[in-house]
């Protein structure tokens, strides 16, 4: 489990806190979605939590350890995929060989499949490739290092639309038991239907942190025509479908998709 404790951060020469009492746990077997606004500190939590930053104060630990510690028992079982990230100038066989032995559970099988997926050569060269080609390799070592924690920040930007679809398969088919999987997206829609625990934050707290099952048992979301609002919509955006609403799911009401994009100007715009 991931444990972040009552913590406050901000970074060297701003005076603005990101975070100021902040508080998260993370648990097993889930596939969370990180939301929020641009500056509300979704890539800060994943740098945190992966130890790359330390909090001003708290607390932010990975099964007992703290984070920032960088133990090799702790980075062997979490690994980030960075939205920014340079590849060496060298074949992918080679990278495998200088980065594999960091990670004891690593797969050369999970590797050639995600490969396979994402429709890349085996031993490809990594200088050679362009932007979204490198985020498909660089996401197949992360998926093939099989650690217990991996973390995602934007991992479909740059990423055509049947890369896309390859991705979920990808996360989807190298889920385990005792895998927590985060991703950081502004692109919910590229996501949604794989996730299975949303986290929004906003300004410093957590403004949402529910599962989708919760979200599906409390919310009803559809559309309807102008003639259909009435005081049971909670939030509404026109759309060329109709207005979008969200209302509350009544008893016995089937359940609906959740429209993130949706709930999530709804919980913004309704704090």
């Amino acid at each position: 489990m991931i444990n972040v404790e009552n913590i406050s951060f901000k970074y060297k020469g701003q005076k603005a806190l990101v975070f100021d009492g902040f508080s998260l746990q993370l648990e097993e077997n889930r596939i969370y979605g990180l939301l929020g606004k641009n500056g509300t500190g979704k890539s800060t939590l994943l740098y945190l939590l992966s130890g790359l930053l330390r909090p001003v104060s708290g607390s932010v630990s990975c099964d007992g350890i703290a984070t920032y510690m960088r133990t090799p028992e702790l980075l062997r079982d979490l690994f980030l995929v960075t939205e920014e990230f340079e590849m060496p100038n060298i074949r992918l066989s080679e990278y495998v060989k200088l980065y594999r032995p960091f990670y004891p559970n690593f797969s050369a099988e999970v590797l050639n499949s995600c490969l396979r997926d994402f429709e890349l050569e085996g031993d490809i060269h990594l200088n050679e490739l362009s932007m979204g080609q490198k985020k498909k390799a660089y996401m197949s070592f992360a998926m093939a290092t099989n650690t217990k924690y991996l973390l995602m920040d934007e991992p479909t930007n740059g990423l055509d639309i049947p890369s896309k679809s390859q991705f979920r398969k990808v996360v989807a088919q190298n889920m385990t038991e005792d895998r927590t999987v985060m991703i950081s997206t502004h692109q919910v829609h590229d996501v949604e239907q794989m996730l299975d625990h949303i986290v929004m934050l906003d300004q410093r707290s957590v403004l949402l942190n529910a599962s989708m099952q919760d979200i599906q048992d409390q919310y009803t979301f559809e559309y309807r025509t102008p003639q259909e609002m009435d005081d049971t919509v909670l939030y509404a955006e026109p759309t060329l479908q109709g207005n979008a609403v969200i209302t509350r799911r009544q008893e016995g009401a089937a359940e609906t998709q959740v429209n993130l994009e949706l709930l999530f100007n709804y919980k913004t715009q309704n704090k």
